[in-house]
């Protein structure tokens, strides 16, 4: 039947009570890899940390255990630690002093908007540097420097601080590496953001750019062969929203790339965020979710991801996440809920950055993400932002609106589940491919995985937001083809996220086990469902799973 008219209802507890509607797909899958697939990395997805409170990431005179163990459960999955990039805004508000053990950071006030905002001015000392030998085994890093403050003598020492913690013993002992040093974060926002007067563009920023990281380099004792290099970019945004001129394309056609220290730039980097609430306001989960929203986010950056390949240069982002401005907390008012041929609007109260659902976004755009030619993406996090995939230190306020709360201690938020699918899914062999598969469904996306160039698992999302009060909660049968020569699997396991409400903030599940645990370790009975491929899988709305070919 046709969809029922748009309405408004005003009450939040609006309830349809009809069975659930169960559409069925196929999806046709390759057997081996077709050619460009993408080649994923076990650090797909990585981490950018806001610098100002890195010391509470880190730990002082002992590890943080609890992050250390977060990020080690990806370690016993894919062999390989995530990539830390320790930085963004606060970077360009960073200067160094002899004088200071770790760091002194001046914060403005709490907001309801911003109840964990990023410090004003930070001073730190050797000791900030030093602990970075805190971090697991292998890590590799990715540090930014201060250019906003245009103060030479900043970058010198902070770099000098940088090389002595890098060269040291403990630092060594555990291979862990400066990969990249970033010289300024979104220098495109310099003039918004009073870093510049009204005559910066793009080509002073260049001229600034080159005297800057030449100074560091030099000072860092880098050439194009040796194992640090630079960070090229690192703007807020892709060259078709970028009203100011910066891109990629911009800084290749001045000229960076054959400036003394523009020959070190191995890798440009991007930050994205797909809304903003810097000023507050509402934002509905659904729009976060939906499969044509978070590829029209990615594919933005098409044309500076190939103008980057045609460099042979590298291509991340380096910093991006759901909501600017450390995520948001969102009234869904009137909103419209699509089930197949249902139409209904309900009145919903509900979170957006900190939820399951934010979760199933991340899964899709990173996966995504691959298919467009971006290598790896930094998830921003700092302490209590709505976003974080991992809350590394009690809280004591709420970051939703800056309320005083019991303490909260240590926890995982549930976008980590999909750093841990994603993780899973490309697994340890070092060999691991992805395409995404091709699916005439407007909110359902799939991917298949090969090992050796051979097909090993497919990983499913349903992106249809399900609330409390929805009604029947609809799901969609996936049966299975599959195309070319190699070998057909007669059997599957299938593991599943199992997620309550699109709105919900804890009590996520994946294969029936919990990270929500006071030591960040996996908890539980692993429950995983052996089926012949012949049967198919059913994916709910609000779902993802995981497919085994066996």
């Amino acid at each position: 039947m046709p969809p029922m008219p748009r309405s408004k209802l005003w009450g939040a507890h609006f309830i349809t009570l009809i069975a659930p509607i169960v559409s069925a797909i196929e999806v046709t899958i390759p057997l081996t890899a077709p050619s460009g697939a993408a080649s994923l990395m076990g650090n797909l997805v990585s981490l950018s940390i806001e610098q100002d409170r890195w010391i509470d990431w880190a730990g002082t005179t002992e590890p943080n255990a609890f992050f250390n163990n977060v990020l080690d459960n990806f370690i016993q999955i894919t062999n390989t630690p995530p990539f830390v990039r320790i930085g963004a805004d606060s970077e360009d508000h960073t200067d160094f002093s002899y004088d200071v053990e770790y760091e002194e950071d001046i914060f403005p006030p709490s907001s309801a908007i911003t109840p964990y905002p990023e410090a004003t001015n930070i001073t730190v000392g050797q000791g900030f540097y030093n602990i970075i030998s805190h971090l697991p085994n292998g890590t590799q890093v990715h540090w930014g420097v201060n250019l906003r403050e245009y103060n030479l003598t900043a970058a010198y020492l902070e770099t000098l601080a940088l090389m002595n913690a890098f060269s040291s013993p403990a630092v060594i002992e555990k291979n862990i590496t400066l990969k990249f040093i970033e010289v300024g974060n979104e220098a495109d926002l310099y003039y918004s953001n009073q870093g510049r007067n009204s005559s910066w563009d793009v080509q002073e920023y260049v001229s600034q750019w080159e005297e800057f990281a030449y100074n560091v380099s030099t000072t860092a004792n880098l050439s194009e062969s040796s194992y640090t290099k630079l960070i090229g970019a690192a703007f807020a945004g892709s060259s078709n929203n970028n009203l100011s001129g910066f891109s990629p394309q911009a800084i290749f056609n001045l000229g960076i790339l054959e400036s003394p220290a523009g020959q070190l730039i191995e890798t440009i980097s991007q930050h994205h965020y797909s809304g903003s609430f810097c000023t507050g306001g509402g934002s509905v989960m659904q729009d976060l979710m939906t499969k044509s929203y978070i590829r029209g986010n990615i594919s933005m950056f098409v044309p500076d991801i190939e103008a980057t390949s045609a460099e042979g240069l590298d291509y991340i982002l380096g910093e991006t996440n759901s909501m600017s401005c450390h995520g948001a907390p969102s009234k869904v008012d009137n909103m419209d809920i699509s089930c197949n041929h249902l139409h209904m609007a309900v009145l919903l109260l509900s979170d957006v950055s900190n939820t399951a659902g934010a979760a199933l976004w991340l899964l899709d755009y990173t996966l995504y993400a691959t298919q467009v030619g971006i290598s790896r993406l930094h998830f921003h996090d700092g302490i209590g932002y709505k976003y974080n995939l991992i809350q590394p230190t009690t809280l004591n306020y709420s970051i939703l609106d800056g309320s005083p709360i019991a303490p909260l201690a240590p926890h995982v938020q549930p976008a980590y589940y999909a750093a841990i699918i994603a993780a899973e899914a490309i697994g340890s062999s070092g060999t691991t491919q992805a395409v995404e598969i091709s699916i005439d469904e407007d909110n359902v996306s799939g991917y298949a995985f090969y090992e050796n160039g051979s097909l090993s698992k497919a990983v499913f999302i349903n992106l249809i937001a399900y609330f409390s009060g929805a009604g029947a909660r609809n799901s969609t049968h996936i049966d299975f083809s599959f195309s070319g020569s190699g070998y057909t699997a007669n059997n599957m396991s299938v593991k599943t996220l199992n997620i309550g409400y699109a709105s919900d903030t804890t009590n996520l599940t994946w294969g029936g086990q919990t990270y929500e645990t006071s030591d960040g370790r996996v908890s539980g009975l692993l429950t995983v469902d052996a089926l012949p491929i012949s049967s198919g899988v059913d994916l709910q709305e609000t779902e993802a799973i995981l497919v085994t070919f066996l």
